[in-house]
């Protein structure tokens, strides 16, 4: 036997619970006793805890559940003293008998914490309010409002409103230009409930918008209890009602609007008939491109053709009539201002992808009218039509005929806006004020026509606010059809006709003129409701605070 036999049964013994057999070279020297602690025998992870190092383990498998989940290491018996700010937390407190617009407005404009918690109510349905269909509900009210042209923040706040008065306080809206969304959170430990609808179809109908803020209004009163099955068979009512004027007074009021719209630049009787005649064709031919389908794009290009075919005619005829009134005024029953308002009024709020939205939609309806508009005008210069782009529009110092003009031409927009009949009188009377004080700054005063028409649409505003608060509606149908008068129709064309001319230079500049008036309208008339709304006490605490907004830090 070999010393090195000899050897072997002695370090077997020493190696004690180890193989009797190690052939690794990785084998442990004799002598080194190391510590087994835990289940496994070798530990190969480069993450393992070093020997000596004794950290308690408590192994607890928690269950998988939502993130708004509790940590297991809070106890509501031991919970950790509430942080108060140095100032303190300002209390709350809304009037009950102000709209429900400013009402709810000035709780979106606060964070959800600093929110006053809504009063018990007692709906109809005793075992509590149904979340989805209440949320569904919402998402319908809210799509016929911006489907209607209401402003980002007032759809807001009415869907707001309706979640409130079914007892949902703790829920975010959200509104965008074809997607509404709104979320409600029951607590902070349950899981949000999350509802969304897009709006695909528009509409001009503010008889429907008018509907739809009574139901609203109703749904907000405390004293009048809604089911949430008669909310939904109310709006299917307003869903089916038909427009209050048929289709032939519509066409004759885009004439009226037309007409009077080039007496208000200087047209005689000749001008009003032959602009009125334009405006009708072209109300038919863009209802028969809209009958086959074809997007809005073209038929504003087709509607503004007529007009300005029958000025070039008349041109070529010699018959003596200021041609350039002709266009202008088919123009004012085309021009965007609706859409415009309601686009610069988003922006101002805060919606700005709304108001990028809506005011593409703006550029895109502007560039049809400025093809169509524009086709005509190159016709007629090459036909020979001596159409002066310096040439005055006539006489403009004739402040009774203008103001009737203006007025009649607020009457015919609000038909056109399908408006109720009983707000037809005060929107008649609003834009004949706005244009009496454009006239009277501008005219009289030689004013900027810029700043004269941002003070005029700025009284439009705040007449119109003032008027929708004592109707408890919607203030659209009080200020749209008002600043109709105000529209940059004679800018529009003069710029149009320059370019058709190759004058781009002068053309830019009427067409910037154009621009800075329609924003001076859109402005104006945002400036004006909100002046209005500092004069109405909502009720709260720091009012500034709950408007604030990010500065760009």
């Amino acid at each position: 036997m070999t010393q090195a036999e000899d050897r072997k049964p002695q370090s077997d013994e020493a190696r004690g619970v180890f193989d009797p057999e190690i052939t690794s070279e990785f084998a442990l020297p004799d002598g080194l006793a190391v510590l087994r602690a835990g289940a496994e025998p070798e530990t190969t992870s480069e993450f393992a805890l070093p020997d000596g190092l004794d950290v308690p383990h408590t192994p607890v498998v928690e269950p998988e559940g939502s993130a708004f989940t509790p940590p297991r290491t809070y106890s509501a018996r031991h919970a950790p003293p509430a942080f108060t700010p140095p100032a303190g937390i300002p209390v709350v407190s809304l009037i009950k008998d102000l709209p429900w617009q400013d009402r709810m407005r000035t709780m979106l404009r606060m964070p959800v914490a600093e929110r006053p918690a809504p009063e018990p109510v007692h709906k109809a349905e005793d075992e509590g309010p149904a979340v989805p269909r209440v949320l569904d509900l919402t998402l319908r009210i809210g799509e016929l409002l911006l489907a209607g042209g209401e402003g980002a923040e007032d759809v807001e706040a009415a869907m707001f409103a309706v979640c409130r008065s079914y007892g949902l306080d703790r829920c975010e809206p959200n509104v965008t230009f074809t997607l509404l969304s709104i979320s409600y959170q029951p607590s902070l430990v349950e899981d949000p409930v999350t509802a969304s609808r897009t709006v695909r179809r528009r509409g001009t109908d503010y008889t429907r918008l008018a509907a739809v803020f009574q139901l609203v209004d109703d749904l907000s009163d405390p004293e009048t209890h809604i089911s949430l099955e008669e909310a939904y068979r109310r709006l299917a009512e307003i869903r089916r009602n038909r427009h209050p004027y048929p289709g032939w007074v519509l066409t004759l009021a885009s004439g009226l609007l037309a007409g009077a719209a080039s007496v208000l630049v200087g047209g005689d009787l000749i001008v009003f008939v032959a602009a009125a005649l334009g405006a009708m064709c072209g109300d038919r031919l863009a209802w028969l491109c809209a009958g086959r389908g074809l997007p809005e794009f073209y038929q504003f290009t087709v509607a503004a053709m007529p007009p300005a075919a029958i000025g070039i005619a008349l041109t070529l005829a010699h018959v003596d009539v200021k041609a350039s009134a002709v266009v202008t005024g088919g123009l004012f029953a085309l021009l965007p201002g609706r859409a415009l308002v309601a686009g610069v009024q988003d922006g101002l709020t805060g919606f700005y992808i709304t108001a990028a939205a809506r005011l593409l939609e703006v550029m895109y309806f502007f560039v049809g009218i400025v093809v169509g508009v524009l086709l005509m005008l190159y016709v007629g210069v090459q036909l020979g039509a001596s159409l002066d782009p310096d040439a005055a529009f006539g006489d403009n110092n004739r402040p009774l005929w203008q103001i009737g003009a203006s007025m009649l031409l607020s009457l015919t927009f609000a038909v056109l806006l399908q408006q109720e009949r009983s707000t037809v009188l005060a929107v008649t009377l609003n834009g004949g004020v706005a244009w009496s004080v454009y006239g009277a700054m501008h005219y009289v005063g030689e004013i900027s026509p810029v700043a004269s028409t941002a003070v005029a649409a700025g009284l439009v505003g705040l007449f119109g606010q003032l008027l929708s608060r004592y109707r408890f509606a919607s203030a659209l149908p009080y200020t749209t059809a008002a600043i109709g008068p105000l529209l940059p129709g004679s800018a529009t064309y003069f710029g149009l006709l320059a370019i058709a001319q190759n004058d781009v230079d002068a053309g830019l500049v009427f067409v910037s003129q154009a621009a800075a008036l329609a924003m001076a309208i859109a402005i104006g008339v945002n400036l004006g409701s909100e002046i209005s709304r500092m004069f109405l006490r909502v009720g709260s605490a720091d009012k500034r605070k709950s408007a604030k907004r990010t500065r760009g830090f």
